[in-house]
């Protein structure tokens, strides 16, 4: 259960809340140029763009949630369970198994539509990365500062959607998240018009609280819900084009969506949390974060790193 979410000002920010029942030792990770990133099916890649995330490290490879590199391309993986297909390997293509995906876009990839290109050339390889870590089944949110796209790997193949609203959620798929906007279209921000008796009219209606051109916006945690709440307080969000203004609008759209503790609970008894909630500045390469206990806003700067160097720099998440 996740939601992920592009926002622009005078720069570009891209960001998530991580919704899980546990916790994997994420860590703000930064991956530099010379890292070697070694893909199970397609060679070594020494050399490419350096990138910011969140990950979990294993072995010394990053297991990234999210990032985004040094020209703005931003990714995102969340939860798409029973409609995620990954496919055995195919000639003809390159074979990326799921973990690997945002290393092999980012690391090549400098915008959106270079990624569309790449990924037409892609099959995503039913491989995981380990006995003890499967693979996750996933589809992913890819941004730039223009535009933003949807992939899902589907049981006939992977399926490429433009995504307008700049945002992502998990089941069902994404052309069902759009089509159920339409559901909500009459929602306003500003005070609702009596239309109830249409041309009829002849009844007075008023309002008796502020905010009631939103009534019947949904407040709880599936994923249609978030996806709908989630662009309605994206889409109306107002704000200043500083950095304190712009990261702090971005945060409160997050925690628009954000589970608290207990709200979601699971059959195997375990409780749904938002974990994390981050917002990187894609033009600066500066990584935000808060987490569940702790509503600080702390960041790591890309910048601060050798990003000309081969070993990763992880920060581990201070809670």
């Amino acid at each position: 259960m996740c939601t992920a979410v592009t926002y622009k000002t005078k720069d570009h920010y891209f960001g998530r809340n991580l919704d899980l029942d546990f916790f994997y030792n994420e860590s703000v990770t930064v991956t530099p140029r010379n890292y070697p990133f070694k893909f199970r099916k397609e060679g070594e890649k020494e050399n490419h763009f350096a990138m910011i995330g969140m990950a979990f490290v294993s072995e010394g490879y990053p297991l990234y949630y999210e990032a985004t590199n040094e020209k703005g391309l931003s990714m995102a993986g969340l939860n798409f369970p029973e409609n995620a297909v990954y496919m055995p390997h195919r000639e003809g293509s390159f074979n990326i198994a799921p973990f690997e995906l945002i290393p092999w876009i980012l690391g090549r990839c400098s915008t959106v539509d270079e990624a569309e290109a790449l990924l037409l050339k892609t099959n995503i390889l039913n491989e995981s990365f380990s006995e003890g870590l499967p693979a996750t089944p996933l589809h992913w949110l890819i941004s730039d500062r223009e535009r933003s796209l949807t992939a899902e790997p589907l049981s006939t193949g992977l399926k490429l959607y433009e995504n307008p609203v700049g945002l992502l959620t998990n089941n069902p798929t994404f052309d069902y998240h759009m089509l159920n906007l339409s559901g909500y279209m009459g929602l306003t921000a500003d005070e609702p018009e009596n239309t109830f008796f249409g041309e009829r009219g002849g009844v007075e209606l008023k309002t008796y609280s502020r905010g009631m051109g939103a009534v019947g916006l949904p407040g709880d945690w599936s994923s249609a819900s978030r996806f709908v709440r989630a662009a309605f307080v994206k889409m109306n969000s107002v704000s200043g084009e500083t950095e304190e203004e712009s990261v702090n609008q971005f945060f409160h759209i997050l925690q628009s969506v954000a589970m608290p503790r207990g709200c979601v609970r699971l059959e195997n008894g375990g409780l749904d949390l938002t974990v994390y909630s981050s917002c990187c500045n894609t033009d600066r390469g500066v990584y935000y974060y808060t987490t569940y206990d702790d509503f600080r806003i702390r960041s790591v700067d890309m910048q601060d790193t050798e990003l000309d160097g081969d070993e990763l720099s992880v920060y581990p998440l201070r809670t």
